[in-house]
Formats: C-alpha cells, structure tokens, sequence
C-alpha cells in the first residue's frame, strides 16, 4: 500500500482496534524477552555492571550469541500488522516541532523516559508518526491514544530506530478505558 493509498483508508476508518505493545513483537523475540538470562539476576545492584552505559556496551557486544540481547534491538515485525487500523497507548518523543511546540514529527514508545532518559526500546517496540498537520505539545509526561494505519517500515535516525510507524487519524489524551 503506498502513502497516499494509507492516508486515504485512514480517511475512511472509524473503528481502529486496540492494540498493546506486546502485539507488535514476533513471538520468538517475546519469548526472549519474557525469558532473561539467569546471568542478569546476579549482577549487583550499584556496581559497575549494572551501569546503563555499561549495560548498552555488554548488550552491543553480546547481540551476536545471545538471544536476549538480539531481542533488546530486535527490528523484526509482524508482517500481518501492515495497513491494520489501530489504537494504540503511548508516550511522544518529539522529533521535529515549532517554537510554538506544534509537534510534526515524533516517535511513539511505550513507557515515559524512552530514547530521552534510558535507552530506547527495541525497534519494533517504536513507531515513527509524520504528521504534517502539528498539534501542540505540552509535556513529555503525559500518555496519549494514537489511532491510525499501521506500517511496517524501517526508520533510523540519530534518536533511534523505529521497525513501525503510523499514519496517524486522531490523537487523544490517555484515560483507561
């Protein structure tokens, strides 16, 4: 599906099905996740080890023989959530916004602090959202409901690197359902 052909069938959706994160990750990069090496609960907590600096080297050094840290940068996708129309929870990493902060490029992340205060999540647990119309952005803090096209589609820039991104319908801010 082209951009133009997304953007028209998100002009004519009205229902978009809720999704959580976990959804967006294959099973066997799941499976990784939910099942840590045993080696992880015995580093201290303090040392020099259990560093983030220091844990993002080990994970860059370990990707090529260990399954768990393959996962943590993982760019593998479903493929079958290609053009779904989805909803979806999330917190906004700006990209590109105004002095006004009307935010037009972002990346959608599960949990606050993503790619600004921690590392970022693996890849397929990021969405990346052009959104030429703006809205204004108040604080990293809060959560949102972002509902739109899915795509499956590799961006990488010098924040990190998104496996989805998002032809976004409708913004809104985020309340249990």
């Amino acid at each position: 599906m082209t951009m133009e052909q997304t953007a028209s069938y998100a002009a004519k959706i009205t229902e978009f099905s809720a999704i959580e994160w976990s959804d967006l990750i294959p099973q066997e990069d799941l499976d990784a996740l939910l099942n840590p090496p045993g080696y992880l609960a015995d580093i201290e907590d303090g040392s020099a080890e259990d560093q983030i600096g220091s844990l993002a080297s080990n994970s860059i050094a370990a990707a090529d023989d260990d399954r768990y840290y393959q996962a943590l940068e993982s760019t593998n996708i479903k493929p079958e959530m290609d053009g779904k129309a989805i909803r979806i929870p999330g917190f906004i990493v700006p990209l590109e916004f105004s002095d006004n902060q009307v935010i037009t490029e972002f990346f959608i992340v599960p949990f606050f602090g993503a790619c600004i205060h921690v590392p970022p999540p693996p890849p397929n647990q990021i969405i990346h959202v052009k959104y030429p119309k703006g809205f204004k952005f108040e604080t990293l803090y809060n959560p949102f409901w972002l509902s739109g096209v899915l795509k499956t589609t590799l961006v990488e820039n010098a924040v990190a690197t998104a496996a989805y991104g998002l032809e976004v319908h409708l913004i809104e801010d985020y309340t249990l359902e």
